[in-house]
């Protein structure tokens, strides 16, 4: 009987055959290879037809599995029958031996790297039009897929593997922060840095970002009270601790423009001063950043005490230190620090050794260790084990720096020579 059907014909059915199975292989492959954040949002937010329909096929991907490979493994083995009766035909007994060989080959290169290599390439291109056709042919052979699922499903499950659902689709920090990098120019570069930043806001602890306790300004009741008056008046700040004897005893926290609206209508007095007075606002040191922000919202807070283990005030941190961490160091802050900077001619800086780290590497794009000491003269101490001397040189994550001034218990003044890390990364290996 095979030999009624014309070999010209065979040849045809073997082409068309070798076609289907190529689309079925690239179908796998695109529909696979889908962003599926992507595919979610064009499905659920654009409605777009051949999103939608990838979507729901892709939420079964064991169905979608079973109906890819039941046409791909019926083409294939209908493709090797067909090839193997037209080579017996032309060729005797060789012929299957020949048949296995250019079969294979064929389906090789047109049914599997081509059509895959493309679906990888161009997944939307190949999975939505691919979707259009496997959409109708899943109801079509649904009983079949049902039956041949039900099959490999009671197998997995034997070994303990649930099908019954996809897995969610969950991305953890790491992940979010790899893909905003590889966003590209679909994100500004500027937007980038404040996702980035706002992801970083869990491993950044009050601690790292707080004004220490020998910087805080505040105002002490046990002061002549024409000085407090005279402080209020030329205070640059909002908000200001008030304490009595000493920044260890704060009894309050005070928003000078509810002071200086009392002062309008009349003389201040220490004890009307007292009233506006608002109760402080202690948060432990070792507090993240992400979840400050918060109590700051809840608390209807902006200023708050960072305390030690023991209680003892170790800084201060307010609502828009957190904020600078986001959106960059506003124009107050950024000249204040720039006061800590100077630059010399020979391209070095002179740096004051109470300088923030963090500060210094956001402002002048430094990358020093920021896991110890939060001032360059902690810092330093730190790696010295000891109170340097004027003059000593030491390399510290790959910046040489000179102490310049020392106190008796502290690193005043520091040289710090960016251009020597950067000449030292960009040399080639002499190894």
């Amino acid at each position: 009987m095979n030999g009624d059907i014309p070999i010209g014909l065979l040849i045809g059915g073997l082409l068309v055959l070798l076609i289907l199975s190529g689309f079925f292989s690239g179908a796998e492959t695109g529909l696979f290879s889908l962003n599926r954040y992507r595919l979610r949002h064009l499905a659920k937010k654009n409605k777009q037809p051949g999103a939608v329909r990838a979507y729901e096929l892709l939420k079964r991907p064991d169905r979608l599995i079973g109906l890819i490979l039941l046409g791909n493994n019926f083409t294939n083995i209908l493709a090797s029958s067909i090839a193997t009766v037209v080579c017996l035909r032309l060729f005797g007994e060789a012929g299957i031996a020949i048949a296995t060989g250019i079969l294979t080959l064929l389906i090789l290169i047109f049914a599997e790297v081509a059509p895959k290599t493309l679906a990888a390439l161009h997944p939307e291109g190949t999975a939505f039009p691919a979707a259009r056709i496997l959409t109708p042919l899943m109801r079509v052979l649904y009983p079949l897929v049902w039956a041949v699922n039900g099959i490999a499903n009671g197998i997995l499950r034997l070994f303990g593997i649930s099908t019954e659902s996809a897995p969610k689709l969950h991305l953890s920090s790491d992940e979010l922060r790899t893909v905003v990098h590889e966003a590209g120019t679909m994100i500004p570069q500027r937007h980038q840095q404040m996702l980035l930043s706002i992801l970083d806001l869990e491993r950044v602890t009050v601690e790292d970002i707080m004004i220490p306790r020998n910087e805080i300004v505040g105002i002490d009741l046990e002061d002549d009270w024409s000085d407090v008056m005279q402080q209020i008046t030329a205070s640059r700040h909002s908000r200001m601790p008030v304490c009595k004897g000493g920044i260890d005893n704060v009894i309050g926290i005070v928003h000078l423009r509810n002071v200086l609206a009392i002062h309008q209508h009349g003389e201040l007095s220490r004890e009307e001063f007292i009233k506006v007075l608002r109760e402080p606002y202690f948060i432990p040191e070792g507090t993240r950043l992400n979840t400050q922000l918060l109590h700051f919202q809840q608390q209807r807070r902006r200023i708050a005490l960072v305390v030690d283990e023991y209680g003892d005030i170790q800084g201060l941190v307010t609502l828009d230190d957190i904020l600078e961490e986001i959106v960059g160091e506003f124009a107050t802050e950024r000249a204040a620090l720039s006061m800590e900077i100077h630059p010399q001619e020979d391209g070095t800086y002179l740096v004051d050794g109470s300088a923030n780290i963090r500060d210094l590497n956001r402002l002048m794009k430094w990358s020093l260790p920021t896991d110890g000491p939060k001032t360059l003269n902690g810092m330093i101490i730190e790696y010295l084990e000891t109170i340097p001397e004027s003059g000593t040189s030491l390399l510290l994550a790959g910046y040489p720096l000179e102490i310049v001034q020392t106190t008796t218990n502290a690193v005043k003044t520091v040289r710090i020579d960016p251009q020597f890390r950067e000449k030292t990364a960009k040399a080639p290996d002499q190894g």
